[in-house]
């Protein structure tokens, strides 16, 4: 009964760790269309469909930076471990790699069709997986612009995903006939592999491969709308063509609803899926497998893509171009912090003890300290820093200290006073004049093209054997091939009749002489 109790008061007292209401939006003024945090949550990379990269400080909910990265709308972001760099993928075939810091590009590919997904080695940063279209993944060496092309199941199906796992040591694909393959990230030697059936025999296709960021959970999206939870020591255990069995099989039974993207919570106990119909997310506990959430946005709208933060339980949502926040209800507890409080709903008549409000308490006996009140008197130690356990993986101790965690910002003064704390007018006067030989000095050193000029990023051309050149990216719809473009004979169904000349006339010169027949006709009709 006890435990009972406490654990009723656990919950009432902390709240659930999954998000429970809509906590505002972030509009990047252009149409955002991908979203990741980086690995502590402070920074969330948001791709445009203008090529841009939104980097927005999660904390104060403001734009840190804005990386004007590509000209095609960028499809895939992934952050470095250490938060210093961050790789993209555009619809036009290219990856890059950017630092963050300083908004320049390192490094370019360029890929014969579209990309899918990027995903950085989670220990290794100078390794880059990338998923492209009607090809069997791919692993970037960033160091020397080498390529691996990863082996594939059938040769014939090469709609394949893939991502590493937890860590990093093993890569899983899986392909449109429901094949799941586990390879050794370093030989890509093949280690175990099963297929994921339907109720009958019949497979069905990965859509996506997503791991958890604690234990060896993950999930697989399939084309038959279920979601399926495994444990990756148990695929390891089982080796080649084993028959595993998921932890868990999540699903929509009433609306049998298709699912866009589906990800684990910060603390691997939560898997949330976005439908592919609408803008409503939908929250599960992993370990009893029920569905404790849904959130529904705004109606009409597509969801494009889901990210869970990392640590606290926030998760981040993109439909119609607008980044949408989902979180707790926060509700002020000050019982919490002090057992005595009360919250008064009228004023109360208090009665004031004697000497209560005494700076010095002449009648008060001091007792000795014993216990709690002795170990008040200890020296605390306020400059050590202790590890955040949530910040560390089960095999690290400390954190990363070369960690990039914020980004600097420079606030904007609109109405600066002049020179409030500066120094005197005489020591400005110098400094001007100084700066001012300077600059001439360098409009000098540019014009003798001494100056050295901005280093231009490495392209290097990546090329795969059999994939085909015309593939559009799913989001920008259909090949333009023109057959599936076919104009319609007649005025579309719903339009207005054109009510200008313009649009009543076919031509310049038969719209001159209707007014010039018109002019006469007026000059006429006043005579």
């Amino acid at each position: 009964m006890f435990h009972q109790l406490f654990l009723c008061f656990v919950a009432e007292s902390f709240g659930q760790n999954y998000p429970e209401e809509a906590d505002g939006t972030l509009d990047c003024i252009s149409m955002a269309l991908t979203c990741t945090f980086n690995r502590w949550g402070t920074l969330l990379a948001v791709g445009c469909n203008d090529g841009r990269i939104v980097i927005w400080d999660f904390l104060t909910r403001g734009i840190a930076k804005i990386i004007s990265a590509h000209i095609h709308p960028v499809c895939s972001l992934c952050w470095s471990r250490d938060g210093h760099k961050l790789v993209s993928a555009s619809t036009d075939n290219i990856v890059s790699q950017w630092d963050v810091l300083s908004g320049d590009c390192d490094q370019r590919f360029r890929f014969p069709s579209p990309i899918l997904k990027v995903q950085y080695h989670p220990r290794d940063q100078n390794k880059v997986l990338v998923c492209p279209m009607k090809s069997a993944p791919v692993m970037l060496t960033l160091s020397d612009s080498k390529h691996v092309v990863l082996p594939v199941d059938d040769d014939s199906d090469l709609n394949v995903v893939a991502s590493f796992d937890r860590r990093g040591e093993y890569i899983y694909t899986g392909n449109a006939k429901g094949k799941i393959l586990v390879l050794k990230t370093d030989s890509q030697d093949l280690v175990a592999s099963f297929r994921v059936t339907t109720g009958t025999s019949n497979t069905t296709a990965i859509k996506s491969i997503e791991f958890a960021r604690k234990g060896s959970c993950f999930l697989i999206n399939t084309a038959d709308r279920i979601i399926r939870v495994y444990d990756g020591r148990e695929i390891l255990t089982c080796g080649r063509d084993g028959e595993p069995e998921p932890m868990q099989k999540l699903q929509d039974l009433v609306n049998r609803t298709p699912w866009k993207k589906c990800c684990f919570s910060g603390d691997g106990e939560y898997i949330v899926a976005g439908s592919a119909r609408q803008h409503a997310l939908y929250i599960w506990e992993k370990s009893i497998g029920n569905l404790v959430k849904i959130l529904h946005g705004t109606r009409g709208e597509l969801l494009l893509d889901v990210a869970w933060h990392p640590v606290r339980p926030i998760i981040a949502s993109i439909s119609s171009g607008v980044v949408s926040i989902w979180a707790q209800n926060q509700v002020e507890n000050w019982s919490a912090f002090a057992p005595d409080f009360k919250e008064l709903d009228e004023n109360v008549e208090y009665e004031e003890r004697e000497s209560e409000f005494d700076i010095e308490d002449e009648d008060k006996s001091e007792p000795e300290q014993t216990g709690a009140d002795a170990a008040e008197d200890e020296e605390v130690d306020v400059t050590s820093v202790d590890p955040i356990a949530a910040f560390c993986s089960s095999d690290e101790e400390l954190e990363d200290s070369k960690a990039l965690l914020y980004l600097p910002i420079a606030p904007e003064v609109e109405d600066p006073e002049e020179n409030p704390y500066g120094p005197p007018p005489d020591a400005v006067q110098t400094s001007l004049m100084d700066e001012g030989a300077s600059s001439e000095k360098k409009r000098q050193s540019s014009a003798d093209g001494s100056q050295p000029p901005k280093k231009k990023p490495k392209t290097t051309n990546i090329e795969l054997q059999g994939v085909p050149n015309d593939e559009v990216h799913p989001l920008l719809g259909v090949k333009g091939d023109g057959k599936s473009k076919k104009k319609q004979a007649g005025r579309p169904k719903g339009s207005k009749v054109p009510l200008a000349l313009n649009d009543l006339l076919p031509d310049a010169s038969t719209s001159f002489c209707f007014v010039s027949l018109l002019f006469i006709c007026l000059v006429y009709s006043e005579e």
